[in-house]
């Protein structure tokens, strides 16, 4: 259970009448914020997207998209690290952290701080990923003195107090607990000490019961201390905000932090594939993984390996769809994902399926998978995938303000430049098809690594 925090219930703390204007307040915000996504994507559509490099006086960077359509901004950042700096037997610390940066900073308690965030009318989340903690702020742009004022406290000065350390960290291994007889959490945890063995990629980021008895305050404010500097920081910001604006923003926000992280290393790791890991649970369904070797975002063949992957399983007319849900109806979905992470890359298909249809949609997926591998695509297949990955990322990934952010943030961790998205489309038409075999021929030639969770697979009749 990843944390992803955002305003949580009111405070129960606040007298009566406060709590009705809160209430309203949040209401009118919900509104403002339904307005902004019905109208926003009209609006990215019908604009060019300008991207502006902002640096700041202390030299801290940050890629920009100007709107001033609506009163309100967008700012997502990550700090390099995420829950693969757990120390071992401190699992889930990371993740803990990431739940408390809105219980307190500076001067600030919990409800304090709360209250004053709510009046600001702005949201701010953390989560922690394999390899990043990331932090997202909406705001009104006519409040974002006090709003950013609140998230340089937070960023700066999170408190970590006692209380809402212990209540966070319950909430927690509640969900833990509850996870020890959930199958599919069972079945995670087991693939990721299969694949990965013992690299921090395999640790649970939530943690285990054990792990987050051993937490205490200290050990966050040390990660903190670790993590959180302008070195291995990455910002991306989307509204009503200029440049010169935002670069004081980014000082006041980001300036006193220290220069430079102080990250435990972490190796490249190969995923262990070949390997069949089953969780036996009496469902009515039996959920299918595979694992096939992926190709990282960096190399070379990155965009012939898009262009496989959507063609096995990345659309409504891929050869999976196709062939396992419209003509045999094994399932509802069946799909395939690329998964690039900084130490570790893979092709994954899944999908869920009838349990005594399970034997027969696994063989059938594995049989699509060798015959692409063997021959590849076709030409007909190329260019319809071409045409897809080229109309559909406008409307996957700028759609609104957080899906651009978050899509500016991506590009600056996958180091593709700031004029990525005007060189994309050229990236991808050029890629031929024996490039495309290769790469076809390279990922699914592999045995793959398989996750079961269900009943026992039965030969198929």
């Amino acid at each position: 259970m990843m944390t992803n925090v955002y305003r949580r219930a009111i405070p129960k703390a606040l007298p009566s009448p406060f709590r009705q204007g809160w209430r309203l307040a949040s209401s009118l915000a919900v509104l403002c914020l339904a307005i902004l996504f019905l109208v926003l994507p009209a609006l990215t559509a019908r604009a060019a997207l300008n991207i502006q490099d902002v640096k700041s006086e202390q030299g801290i960077t940050a890629w920009l998209v100007e709107d001033h359509t609506l009163p309100f901004v967008t700012l997502q950042f990550v700090f390099d690290g995420g829950t693969s700096q757990d120390p071992a037997g401190k699992e889930g610390l990371a993740n803990l952290m990431t739940g408390l940066f809105d219980e307190g900073a500076g001067d600030y308690g919990g409800d304090s701080f709360q209250v004053r965030l709510d009046d600001a009318g702005a949201e701010m989340g953390f989560h922690a990923g394999r390899d990043g903690i990331h932090g997202s702020v909406r705001m009104l742009s006519l409040r974002q003195d006090a709003a950013f004022d609140l998230i340089r406290l937070a960023l700066n000065r999170p408190r970590f107090d006692q209380e809402p350390f212990d209540r966070i960290r319950a909430q927690l291994l509640s969900g833990i607990i509850a996870n020890e007889r959930e199958p599919h959490a069972i079945g995670e945890d087991a693939w990721r000490r299969s694949i990965y063995g013992t690299h921090p990629y395999s640790r649970p980021p939530e943690g285990t019961k054990e792990s987050l008895t051993r937490i205490t305050p200290t050990d966050l404010s040390a990660f903190h201390k670790a993590a959180f500097a302008r070195g291995g920081l990455h910002v991306a910001v989307v509204g009503d905000i200029d440049a010169k604006s935002l670069s004081a923003r980014l000082d006041e926000l980001f300036g006193d932090l220290p220069p430079n992280q102080t990250l435990a290393p972490v190796p490249d790791v190969t995923p262990k594939l070949g390997r069949l890991t089953w969780v036996a649970y009496a469902l009515p369904q039996t959920s299918l993984r595979l694992a096939f070797p992926g190709i990282g975002r960096t190399e070379p063949e990155f965009y012939a390996a898009q262009l496989i992957n959507d063609i096995l399983g990345g659309s409504s007319t891929s050869r999976l769809y196709r062939e396992v849900r419209e003509q045999r109806g094994l399932a509802y979905g069946v799909s395939s994902s690329l998964g690039s992470h900084q130490h570790s890359n893979t092709l994954v298909v899944a999908t869920s399926t009838r349990a005594d249809k399970a034997a027969e949609t696994l063989g059938l997926i594995r049989q699509i998978i060798k015959e692409l591998a063997d021959t590849g695509p076709t030409a007909a297949e190329l260019d319809a995938s071409k045409k897809h990955l080229i109309g559909a990322f406008t409307i996957d990934h700028l759609g609104s303000s957080r899906s651009i952010s978050a899509t500016l943030l991506a590009l600056q961790l996958d180091k593709r430049g700031i004029d990525y998205i005007q060189r994309r489309q050229a990236l991808i038409q050029q890629v031929t098809i024996d490039q495309v075999r290769a790469a076809a021929k390279k990922m699914l030639s592999a045995e793959p690594a398989i996750l079961g969770i269900g009943p026992g697979l039965a030969p198929a009749p």
